[in-house]
């Protein structure tokens, strides 16, 4: 297993400003492989992922488009076509940059990653102008599945924040064939929509001012000005990552994504049907009844969680029940809410550690 020490370093090279390391470093640490883990694997011979500094690479080698279920999708492809899968996703307010750094250390490593545009996000498109503009978690999950029989893939390792954690979580929970191995920030993120109806402490209700400015119409109209949308996304990445020096290119690459015709629709109905504010779709019922008791999630996991994203609890006690296969928990010192972009050899390197697990 990879131990809490080995880990901090990829830690320190992944939040470094330049690259730290090339492909000499990578001495000693194995490719990826689609051959079953060992067992009692020694830490002195734990994988590991080259390191390098958030910000190191602006663009993707290959963009892609594919129909999958009721999208075309978009999404970037890095590494050898045969190598074993890993899919990343992307959170809110972010796109598939969040792993433009994450990426080509997983390709060097051996394997083929997937980074999808999420619904109403990008180049990501809904085939027919009459399906509704719906993003209950389970849609969202939906299409991950559907992605993966589009490409052809059996199994996947997943890892995702944000609403990429969710979406992660539940492919694992309800589909536990397709994933291999789990790496997802903040850990359990399976939305219990009558949980939801009860308040917080009042601390982390302001955390989630933007929810509540969601449910509203002048919220709405917020998001469907493209100025607006995109101050408001702004100023979400600045309280969210706090320690994060990221310029206003980085950013701009990003926001692209949110001129999507739908995206509005998708964000504010994500926003209102996690508080009970917004209707679902019958077609997806038996899924969320699936997920109302909080399944467990057997497939290897690493969880990661920043210290300086005002979502994250003081550990995992919360969810640690949640995951009943082989785990790993890492808590990031300095890091904020868009970890990947934040720390991208740390999360590559967590990839390695749950592949292996």
């Amino acid at each position: 297993m990879i131990g809490r020490r080995t880990f901090g370093k990829a830690v320190s090279l992944g939040t470094g400003t330049a690259a730290a390391a090339s492909l000499a470093g990578l001495q000693g640490a194995p490719a990826a492989s689609a051959a079953p883990r060992p067992e009692g694997r020694p830490e002195d011979t734990a994988p590991a992922a080259p390191g390098t500094g958030s910000g190191t690479h602006t663009s993707f080698s290959t963009l892609k488009q594919v129909k999958a279920g009721l999208l075309g999708v978009g999404y970037a492809e890095e590494g050898p076509r045969h190598g074993p899968v890993v899919i990343c996703l992307h959170g809110w307010p972010y796109d598939i940059h969040s792993y433009v750094d994450v990426a080509p250390l997983l390709a060097a490593q051996g394997y083929r990653v997937i980074v999808p545009y999420l619904r109403g996000h990008g180049t990501t498109r809904f085939l027919s102008p009459h399906t509704v503009r719906n993003a209950q978690q389970s849609a969202v999950a939906l299409d991950i599945v559907a992605l993966m029989d589009a490409l052809k893939i059996e199994k996947a390792v997943l890892a995702g924040f944000d609403w990429g954690s969710r979406t992660a979580d539940i492919v694992a929970a309800l589909w536990p064939e397709r994933v291999k191995a789990l790496v997802s920030v903040s850990g359990y993120l399976v939305t219990d929509v009558e949980m939801q109806k009860r308040p917080l402490l009042p601390q982390a209700e302001y955390a989630w001012w933007y929810q509540y400015y969601f449910a509203t119409e002048r919220g709405r109209l917020a998001m469907v000005d493209p100025g607006n949308r995109r101050a408001l996304c702004r100023l979400v990445w600045d309280i969210v990552s706090p320690t994060w020096d990221f310029d206003d290119a980085t950013f701009a690459r990003t926001a692209a994504a949110f001129e999507n015709p739908d995206y509005a629709a998708i964000v504010i109905h994500n926003y209102r049907w996690r508080l009970g504010l917004a209707d679902g779709e019958r077609r997806y019922d038996r899924y969320e009844k699936r997920l109302a008791p909080r399944p467990v999630i057997a497939a290897p996991t690493v969880v990661l969680d920043a210290e300086r994203d005002p979502f994250t609890g003081p550990d995992d006690s919360a969810y640690r029940d949640r995951f009943t296969g082989a785990y790993r928990y890492h808590r990031l010192d300095g890091i904020g809410h868009n970890l990947p972009q934040e720390a991208p050899a740390a999360f590559a390197r967590a990839v390695v550690e749950a592949d292996h697990l």
